[in-house]
């Protein structure tokens, strides 16, 4: 994982500039084509879709797998208390100097305080960390209040759900595997329920598929 944390702190940088950041999510096998991430977005300004996602949070906020902190640092700036949590020095970084509060954390292993949240985020595809979308919906449930809910942003409907070894690729280098997820709308009501939660609302916008979970 820590060639891939390179890999990606560099595309960070690279993209903070403006510059064009080829960023890909690789199967090792071969099976299912390459994922091309969007680093220079996640570095830009808010992305279409992103509008209506932060109209619907109004307490404190954990956006997790924050990246360079747009989110975040878009609710700080409407008064919102919101915290960004990153495995990537460079991501936590770059947020930071957006205005966001941010932390180099991992959601699954870190000593996070229960039911401390009213809002966690799991946005551009961070569903997928850690390869187990059971095991991370379940560890930010428990990070819940009892009436708060998780934004996950999903692939639309009709696209396949699977988990598995990938690589990051960038600008020619291949890094050592780890594991990731990608989920779909279709399967996202039954992963809810294998974790006590239930899908309230989904929306798309801009291309992109939204759902709020809450606990069942």
């Amino acid at each position: 994982m820590t060639d891939a944390l390179a890999y990606y702190g560099a595309a960070l940088r690279r993209a903070a500039t403006g510059s064009h950041a080829d960023l890909r999510l690789i199967d090792p096998a071969g099976r299912r084509p390459a994922i091309r991430l969007s680093p220079t977005e996640w570095c830009g300004s808010l992305r279409p879709g992103d509008a209506q996602l932060l109209a619907r949070c109004h307490g404190a906020t954990l956006d997790v797998g924050c990246g360079p902190g747009r989110l975040t640092a878009a609710l700080a700036s409407r008064w919102i208390p919101a915290l960004g949590i990153d495995i990537s020095s460079e991501a936590v970084r770059q947020a930071r100097q957006r205005g966001a509060d941010a932390e180099l954390a991992c959601i699954l292993t870190s000593d996070l305080a229960p039911q401390s949240w009213q809002h966690l985020l799991l946005i551009d595809g961070n569903i997928g960390i850690g390869g187990d979308p059971s095991r991370l919906l379940g560890r930010c449930r428990d990070l819940l209040r009892p009436d708060g809910d998780i934004f996950v942003e999903v692939d639309p409907p009709g696209a396949t759900s699977w988990a598995g070894s990938v690589n990051l690729g960038y600008r020619g280098g291949v890094s050592s595997p780890f594991e990731w997820a990608v989920v779909a709308a279709d399967d996202l009501g039954a992963l809810a329920a294998d974790v006590a939660m239930a899908v309230f609302e989904m929306w798309p916008a801009a291309d992109r598929w939204f759902a709020r979970l809450g606990l069942a």
